[in-house]
């Protein structure tokens, strides 16, 4: 018998906003394993550190957090090569993903190594986006309206392109993309109903109107724009 890879989402931040589902097989886990950067502690980690079961066993998966390109393969080569000789020996382990596995987690590059090998089961969470929107308490997207997702991290053109044919968007991973983000929002007549949402659910979380943003924004920050008829 192998052991059954979990991926857990933890939710946007607030601990309180964790799935009983996801509290229940990370305060029952033997292994956890969790996405880290090479300075600083873990923020997934962090969400759930009042939940972890003592002598867990932790297995960081070091990810270099810097503008330039690093060799991901191997990063999520090493560390599923590190978990499946876990699960081969009949022990499960519990992947925690920030947000939802599935809604740009990285726990979809272990699923795609592993999964074909070992059981797996997917136990979703609370995504950034519906906690943004949550906190700065407005609606998204209203009868037909289209809802686009948007990483800041595309082209100009493109960006300029995806909102020119929806009626709502989302633009997340902004960090040192945000001046193009607004720049293009602004450019398309978009800004007056853009908000701005930092740190969602954080005790530090803060919103405002795109147009009274800071010049810089961090990573974990997310532009909301509204379709027309969503009105709360």
């Amino acid at each position: 018998m192998t052991g059954t890879l979990h991926g857990v989402g933890v939710g946007p931040g607030d601990p309180e906003l964790l799935t009983l589902k996801a509290h229940r097989l990370i305060a029952g886990a033997s292994a956890i394993a969790y996405p880290a950067p090479d300075s600083g502690d873990s923020f997934a980690r962090r969400i759930v550190a009042q939940y972890l079961p003592a002598g867990v066993r932790e297995i960081p998966i070091v990810i270099p957090m810097r503008a330039e390109r690093f060799p991901a393969q191997e990063v999520y080569d090493r560390a599923a090569a590190e978990l499946a000789a876990i699960l081969e020996a009949g022990e499960d382990v519990v992947v925690l993903c920030e947000g939802d596995p599935f809604f740009y987690g990285s726990f979809m590059y272990l699923f795609s190594r592993l999964a074909d090998r070992f059981p797996a089961e997917i136990t979703p969470g609370v995504s950034s986006l519906g906690a943004s929107a949550a906190g700065a308490a407005r609606a998204l997207c209203a009868r037909a309206d289209v809802l686009t997702v948007l990483p800041a991290t595309l082209p100009e053109e493109t960006l300029r392109d995806r909102l020119s044919a929806t009626d709502a968007a989302v633009l997340m991973k902004l960090g040192r993309h945000f001046p193009k983000a607004r720049a293009v929002i602004d450019a398309l007549g978009l800004t007056g109903r853009a908000v701005l949402v930092q740190h969602a659910s954080l005790p530090d979380q803060q919103v405002c109107p795109l147009s009274e943003a800071p010049d810089a924004v961090p990573y974990f920050s997310m532009i909301l724009i509204p379709g027309k008829d969503a009105h709360v």
